[in-house]
């Protein structure tokens, strides 16, 4: 009689939206690229969930109508650790301001500096991804080049090629999908990490995580007018503060946390 071995695939987890990544080391890096995505390295990521979709433009009107008109100012102390910039009231603006989101664009990922994509995820009791946890959850364990394996992108798995400004709703592609069920890392916006730029291989204890301000921090991911050639898992681009700091219409990110969420995600997406 034959022996027939059924091969049985763990279910994707997910609260809300947010999908799990369990801990466990992966492959980083390549050895076919760029200087800087070299070596191709063994790095351990402990468990993180990762939300499945950029924040979208309706997304974070919600955010700047809850936290009402701020301005950021900063002293020379400040100014030597942006870190410690905080958000103040306005002088001389109003108390409430309502961001009214073109229905059109509210599903499309938003566009912001890196300081507005921080206190978003800190606003929803989250934080950003670090760039580890970003290429993991955007290649698994098998080393793939992108995050639904090898097969050169097509319209169908993300959005490149297109004009300035030419994003699309991050949901709808999920042949695209990572082997976490995360949706649309490659293509439409490049993302923001929680990691300042440092060589590989990659170390979580070299003070690269967090980025705070200074450095340059760490972009993943392609824009939806990069072409067909640029998006990858391990691509890198990087940008100082400054640049952080004023955004960038090809930037974008989503959020991640270390907690346990459980079966729901409170104020998760679905």
């Amino acid at each position: 009689m034959a022996l027939i071995t059924v091969m049985l695939t763990a279910p994707l987890v997910h609260a809300d939206g947010v999908m799990f990544i369990q801990s466990g080391a992966f492959w980083m890096g390549r050895d076919d690229a760029g200087a800087d995505e070299a070596p191709l390295h063994r790095v351990y990521v402990g468990a993180f969930w990762l939300e499945r979709h950029k924040v979208t433009n309706a997304e974070f009107a919600e955010f700047l109508d809850a936290r009402g008109a701020t301005c950021t100012h900063s002293s020379s102390a400040n100014e030597a650790r942006p870190d410690r910039r905080a958000p103040e009231p306005c002088e001389g603006a109003p108390t409430v301001i309502q961001k009214i989101v073109d229905p059109v664009y509210g599903k499309h990922p938003v566009a912001v500096s890196w300081y507005g994509a921080r206190d978003y995820c800190a606003w929803r009791g989250r934080r950003l991804p670090t760039e580890a946890e970003w290429e993991k959850a955007a290649r698994g364990a098998d080393g793939r080049r992108y995050p639904w394996g090898d097969a050169t992108p097509t319209a169908a798995h993300a959005v490149f090629g297109r004009p300035y400004n030419a994003t699309e709703p991050g949901e709808g592609r999920p042949a695209g999908a990572s082997p976490y069920g995360v949706h649309d890392l490659i293509g439409n916006l490049r993302e923001w990490t929680a990691t300042m730029l440092k060589p590989y291989p990659y170390r979580h204890d070299d003070g690269r995580e967090p980025f705070i301000g200074t450095g340059r921090v760490v972009v993943r991911g392609a824009s939806h007018d990069d072409p067909v050639e640029t998006p990858s898992v391990t691509r890198r681009l990087s940008y100082d503060r400054r640049r952080a700091a004023a955004g960038h219409h090809f930037v974008g990110f989503r959020c991640a946390t270390s907690d346990d969420l459980g079966e729901v995600a409170p104020g998760g997406r679905r």
